[in-house]
């Protein structure tokens, strides 16, 4: 059964402003760029945009497809050099298992990436719990392992789907 739930944010509560929320991510990219003296350029920013257009994981080339809709002749490493640029500066995420990028919702504070992702309607929430941090950073610790990086994809079904 198909959700009933906004297609800009399947998992956010009713009323949603997601024109708010995109205009929200590009102001905080912009002050994050110039905080640390990177370019935001207008490509960067229209990937950024589009990116944050739902909050659905978007693939690099269905990324290129849309700028060259609305470009021309857009080159493959021109949109992977602005996604890992994004990523870098931590605007972006990327979900392996979907080999995919969603905004992040919170720029330039370091922080592990845990995601909800709807096997069915395709959208996809990052959650924030520290109770999961903390056991994933003890676990490491009793390891004695120093994690460089933290991506956590959970995979099922949304509300929306279940109904």
């Amino acid at each position: 059964m198909a959700s009933k739930r906004s297609t800009a944010d399947p998992f956010a509560p009713h009323g949603h402003d997601h024109d708010a929320c995109v205009q929200t991510a590009l102001a905080a990219a912009a002050t994050s760029c110039a905080r640390d003296g990177k370019r935001l350029t207008p490509l960067r920013r229209r990937v950024l945009e589009l990116v944050w257009r739902s909050h659905r994981p978007v693939g690099a080339y269905d990324l290129l497809a849309l700028l060259q809709v609305e470009r021309g002749r857009v080159a493959p490493p021109t949109v992977y050099r602005a996604l890992e640029f994004l990523r870098h500066q931590g605007l972006v995420h990327r979900l392996d298992s979907l080999n995919a990028f969603i905004g992040c919702d919170r720029p330039g504070h370091g922080h592990q990436g845990h995601f909800l992702i709807c096997q069915q309607c395709g959208a996809a929430v990052e959650v924030r719990d520290g109770n999961l941090s903390g056991a994933i950073d003890r676990l490491a610790d009793r390891s004695g392992f120093a994690i460089a990086a933290e991506t956590v994809e959970l995979t099922g079904h949304c509300a929306g789907c279940r109904d």
